[in-house]
């Protein structure tokens, strides 16, 4: 038979395990990979990728705000600002270049962290493939999916890339 001094410890334990289980309920991480074809040279793609701009979101339609904290050689670092309903979110990026074909993100977010590595692959003299593995760690209830991640990361580049062939094609 139960004590009345162990009743608490019973709720204790209960309160604890429904607050483990909201925890483990708002974070949800997983990682995927896109790989996309670019009509340039490995070059031209590296540079028009890494040369990070204020305006790069207009690119795919976004009203984020970017600010450019830091250009160095090795290093670019930047905020995203951005609105959810009527609240607005911020992210910090920080973006490692490894020249002449790779560069690594790391994204702290108010909803998600994430990782990126960025690996270009000459496949000719005038095509690449630009490999993206991501890591996404979310602190938000009602996370996105894998798949929807991936969707949206396809949506995006594919922009990216329309814009960047079309700038490589001006430059020639």
């Amino acid at each position: 038979m139960l004590t009345t001094s162990e009743k608490p410890k019973k709720s204790k334990d209960n309160t604890r395990k429904r607050c483990l289980m909201k925890l483990i309920s708002y974070t949800k991480s997983h990682t995927f990979h896109v790989a996309k074809v670019i009509q340039a040279p490995l070059r031209f793609v590296y540079d028009w990728c890494t040369d990070y701009r204020e305006t790069d979101p207009q690119i795919t339609g976004s009203k984020s705000k970017r600010r450019i904290l830091l250009r160095a050689n090795n290093r670019v670092i930047y905020t995203v600002t951005y609105r959810r309903g009527k609240q607005v979110k911020m992210a910090v990026d920080v973006v490692t270049l490894y020249p002449p074909k790779a560069w690594h993100l790391n994204f702290i977010g108010d909803e998600d962290d994430e990782q990126g590595d960025y690996v270009l692959t000459a496949l000719g003299p005038l095509r690449t493939r630009l490999d993206m593995t991501f890591t996404e760690h979310y602190k938000i209830l009602h996370a996105p999916s894998k798949l929807r991640d991936t969707e949206q990361v396809h949506e995006v580049w594919d922009k990216y890339i329309a814009a960047l062939e079309k700038s490589y094609l001006r430059s020639r």
